[in-house]
């Protein structure tokens, strides 16, 4: 079984799930299993969010996805497993937009791997953002790379447009 599963989920056929994720990675050798999951907020910037619009070209998403993951296992060891799934559509306040489930022999690993590919989900795959306000505008996201410092102090790359 190849332990890198990648999805892209069409919000209106389906949702992310979390359980899925879990029984992925979950092996009787990997005692160390991270887990991010990224849900649409209600505030930003101050703005009152009524949900986000996520587009992509899904199929160059999966290709980045399944390299990111790919990195993450050829650093953390091959006994490593790797799941991401992201959600593409519009999606409501308190929607799953990524999961990303990473087991390892050891909690160490876990937490680090995980963090590298949620990082690298955000900062390199082909995603872009619009989010929803109250008010009725709507904005595309101007890049994650504007609104937190980037995990290893790099200059920004704001090209995608994408932030969660």
């Amino acid at each position: 079984m190849d332990p890198i599963f990648c999805a892209v989920t069409d919000i209106a056929t389906g949702r992310l799930d979390l359980a899925e994720a879990l029984d992925f990675i979950s092996d009787p050798g990997l005692g160390g299993i991270a887990l991010f999951l990224g849900r649409v907020r209600h505030l930003n910037h101050d703005r009152q969010v009524t949900g986000i619009s996520y587009d992509m070209f899904d199929a160059l998403a999966l290709t980045m996805f399944k390299s990111i993951a790919q990195q993450a296992a050829a650093e953390f060891g091959p006994e490593v497993k790797v799941y991401v799934a992201h959600a593409h559509g519009r999606l409501a306040i308190g929607d799953h937009a990524v999961v990303v489930a990473v087991g390892t022999p050891h909690r160490d690993a876990a937490f680090r791997a995980c963090r590298q590919v949620i990082e690298a989900v955000k900062h390199r795959a082909p995603i872009w953002k619009q989010q929803h306000f109250e008010d009725g505008d709507s904005a595309w996201s101007e890049g994650c790379s504007l609104c937190e410092p980037h995990a290893h102090g790099e200059a920004a790359d704001v090209h995608h447009g994408h932030a969660h």
